[in-house]
């Protein structure tokens, strides 16, 4: 089992902190349903640990060196002084648990107010991150040398991955666990998980937060987004990433459960729920856009998926929407600001 340990202080936000819990017993039970050991051995650390205990449920494991180091959204936001909250005591003794994991070698993965508290350590200086995008300005005033990407949901750079908003960390631990799990067990827990609001997402979503758990597949879907629309391949992704076509079968296959062909038609699929949602384009400019001359390629590919349809998806959104008068939101956006 990998040993896992979640960070919480008193303050933290009790969503953030529960997602992380619950979504590792879930994975477990999956792993346990499918005849296999328990993926995951988890204890609770910091000085809110406490108040956390009484939701897990499995045992609390012992380790003292973690292989993954989770911070989940920490609640720092209710102080005036970001500076001033993260000197206190209890921040200070989370400062060197997270430096002590990281000593020991753990992956750490932070998301929200617990990348603020990641980034006070030092480590991911020189590093690429992801924050909520209401942090930006502090984050940049406190932490110059962290690198900002504020639009991935979630962003791997070497053994640190982090994700956006408070309730990114669904979609944190979704990556998480198909990188020490396996994409199947991953996609059992977003089955069924994610909320009602985005459950008509999963079919389109998954391979893009399945990539977050490889590194090099992560980088090979943030190089091939911008691209969809101009007929890129397989092995014009793999050159792009420097892997040779054997190997970026192998990595995609291992990070995403897919084919290279179906991970890119995945990321076609996904940018086109992304442009339906958020734009009036029609059908025909959408599947132009993601690099399909043949609209009915894509509207195959949509229903293939298993989820509603194109005039399905925008009606939903339109019914979403405050006003008659308001733009509705990426799915991104609503991910970061839940």
């Amino acid at each position: 089992m990998l040993s896992v340990s979640i960070l919480a202080l008193e303050t933290a936000l009790a969503t953030s902190v529960s997602i992380t819990i619950d979504v590792l017993a879930m994975a477990n039970r999956i792993c346990m349903a499918a005849g296999r050991p328990p993926a995951f051995d988890v204890r609770l650390v910091g000085g809110g640990a406490h108040l956390f205990r009484p939701f897990l449920a499995f045992p609390e494991a012992q380790h003292d060196a973690p292989e993954l180091f989770i911070v989940p959204a920490q609640g720092l936001s209710k102080s005036d002084d970001y500076a001033a909250r993260l000197a206190q005591p209890d921040a200070v003794e989370a400062r060197e648990l997270i430096l002590a994991a990281a000593r020991a070698g753990a992956r750490i993965a932070s998301s929200c107010t617990g990348t603020l508290l990641l980034a006070s350590t030092g480590l991911i200086d020189g590093h690429r991150a992801t924050t909520a995008w209401w942090l930006v300005s502090v984050f940049n005033e406190l932490y110059p040398a962290v690198s900002l990407d504020t639009a991935e949901l979630v962003l791997a750079d070497g053994r640190f991955i982090t994700a956006g908003a408070a309730m990114a960390q669904m979609d944190l631990m979704v990556g998480l666990i198909a990188r020490h799990a396996g994409a199947e067990i991953a996609e059992g827990c977003a089955q069924r998980m994610i909320l009602d609001e985005r459950r008509s997402q999963i079919p389109y979503m998954a391979v893009g937060l399945l990539a977050s758990s490889s590194e090099s597949v992560a980088k090979a879907a943030a190089w091939a987004r911008p691209r969809l629309g101009e007929g890129i391949g397989v092995n014009d992704i793999a050159a792009a990433v420097g892997q040779s076509a054997r190997t970026f079968h192998r990595r995609v296959g291992a990070a995403t459960g897919l084919s290279p062909i179906r991970f890119l038609q995945q990321l076609r699929v996904e940018q086109a729920v992304t442009l339906i949602e958020t734009t009036n384009l029609p059908f025909e400019e959408v599947a132009y856009r993601v690099g399909y001359s043949d609209p009915s390629t894509l509207r195959g590919l949509i229903r293939r998926a298993g989820g509603p349809g194109p005039r399905e998806l925008r009606s939903r959104v339109r019914r979403r929407s405050p006003s008659p008068g308001a733009s509705p939101i990426s799915q991104t956006e609503r991910g970061r600001n839940g």
